[in-house]
């Protein structure tokens, strides 16, 4: 069963990007289930740190954009939107080439809150970092 107010559309999830830092890091939502949502982020000049690895602030960049798209899928936004009150990070590999896929999970989903756990992994599946994300929901102006 699916937890999205309406049904997700990746293309317009990939315009609201459009001339972001999201678009700038080359970040793209791929798909959508029932419950998550995943996207990639390219490892190259753009998302690396000086010595040639995805930078740390890059991965949170990705995992903040999936777990914040995820939780606005939530919501009736003509009458609230949840915003980015907590992140935090484990950087558990680095990743020199290829790409990252992120995927955000629903952990709560309250009222007044929601929490999302990102895992991030590089091209060969292995996991190169977790982030957990809390946001704020509040009312829309």
């Amino acid at each position: 069963m699916s937890i999205w107010f309406a049904t997700p559309d990746i293309a317009d999830l990939n315009r609201q990007m459009e001339n972001t830092a999201c678009s700038n890091l080359g970040i793209e939502i791929t798909a959508v289930g029932d419950d998550w949502v995943r996207g990639t982020m390219p490892a190259d000049e753009r998302t690396f740190q000086p010595v040639g690895l995805v930078h740390g602030g890059a991965n949170v960049l990705l995992a903040e954009t999936l777990g914040s798209m995820a939780a606005n899928l939530c919501l009736d936004n003509s009458q609230e939107y949840a915003v980015g009150q907590e992140i935090n990070a484990n950087h558990l590999r680095g990743v020199r080439s290829g790409s990252v896929t992120g995927i955000a999970k629903i952990v709560h989903r309250g009222r007044t809150s929601q929490v999302w756990e990102i895992r991030i992994y590089n091209s060969e599946e292995k996991l190169s970092c977790i982030s957990r994300l809390t946001m704020a929901v509040i009312p829309a102006r």
